[in-house]
């Protein structure tokens, strides 16, 4: 063989250095946050002797159940390229009429329903006017925000509707089995089902695409107007869900209740690795972000921790996730252009 070819030959020969699976594996969002979640763990673990208990843990859960399985289809909506701000309002909104309801005897059974079907038609109304009317959905959702929960003062006022069915109670206080939660047996079904057709389906696919270029979904034969619309029926659904679990866990119905939700939500959807901007995100690291602010909420309340500093926390961490990948990838950007 020649020396030209010789040459020739080595130069197509590229060592397979870097791109390992396993090294992927290691780089990404996902297991860097399980490893903050470990370390959490421990620290809490170190630091209150109260931790380390299985019902104290069990109690833990209640921390983020209910903001969790919001995020789920709030993931979606971000991935798809849109944000639902008025889900707080929508717990709010279903919650008084649930309390409404139990008001003129309506049993747990319609509570359920009643709760449930307030939450979908409230993602139906965001959905109409995001999807139908191609209004930006941070403006419609800051505007739905107000709607719902200042329908909830009106009928509510400065009272509390109480007195609900003592069964109605198992949804947010009952356990399935042992120290395993009605709540959190409920979250990880959620995280499987939307797991699955976030990334096992067609209509996943989809909701990747809409989020990376919705002109390019649209060509490609996309309903992205249908997709959408389909999305705010989600965050509605999970909405009322969570109404009904947060209700019945509290056994009272207030117009300020879940007050501050909506920023719990996002921030732990962009914590778990959802970008912003839309077109990325695994349910995986919904599902971490969702124990880590959890661990992070509980272990601050139990070394006594006033509430104010924990909402504090939220906002900081809720901007330091956002500035992170920016900063990042303007350094990126700035050491290849030099």
């Amino acid at each position: 063989m020649s020396t030209s070819s010789k040459q020739s030959h080595e130069t197509r020969v590229i060592p397979d250095r870097l791109e390992t699976p396993f090294r992927r594996l290691l780089a990404s969002w996902e297991v860097l946050l399980f490893g903050v979640a470990v370390a959490i763990f421990i620290a809490n673990s170190l630091a209150s002797p109260y931790f380390l208990n299985a019902w104290n843990l069990s109690d833990a859960t209640f921390n983020f159940t209910e903001t969790a399985m919001i995020a789920f289809a709030m993931a979606l909506l971000i991935i798809a390229g849109e944000i639902d701000l008025s889900v707080a309002a929508i717990i709010a909104l279903a919650s008084t009429a649930m309390g409404y309801a139990v008001q003129l005897g309506v049993g747990t059974p319609g509570l359920v329903a009643i709760g449930i079907t307030v939450g979908l038609a409230c993602g139906a109304f965001n959905g109409l006017l995001v999807a139908g009317l191609k209004l930006p959905s941070i403006v419609v959702t800051i505007g739905t925000m107000s709607l719902f929960r200042g329908i909830s003062y009106i009928v509510l006022g400065d009272q509390a509707f109480g007195k609900y069915p003592a069964d109605f109670a198992y949804f947010g206080q009952g356990y399935v089995v042992w120290v395993f939660s009605f709540e959190f047996v409920l979250f990880l079904v959620m995280a499987v089902l939307f797991g699955i057709l976030l990334h096992r389906t067609n209509f996943g696919r989809h909701v990747y695409v809409i989020g990376t270029n919705p002109l390019a979904a649209r060509f490609s034969g996309i309903p992205v107007e249908r997709v959408k619309f389909i999305l705010f029926l989600l965050t509605g659904l999970m909405s009322g869900i969570a109404a009904v679990c947060l209700t019945s866990r509290l056994g009272s119905t207030r117009p300020s209740i879940a007050q501050g939700f909506e920023l719990e939500v996002v921030t732990m959807v962009v914590l778990g690795g959802v970008s912003i901007l839309g077109g990325s995100g695994t349910i995986a690291g919904v599902v971490i972000a969702a124990f880590v602010m959890g661990l992070v909420t509980f272990g601050l309340g139990l070394l006594n921790v006033p509430g104010i500093v924990m909402s504090i926390f939220i906002g900081l961490l809720l901007i330091i996730t956002i500035a992170l990948p920016i900063v990042a990838r303007r350094l990126r950007n700035a050491r290849s252009a030099a």
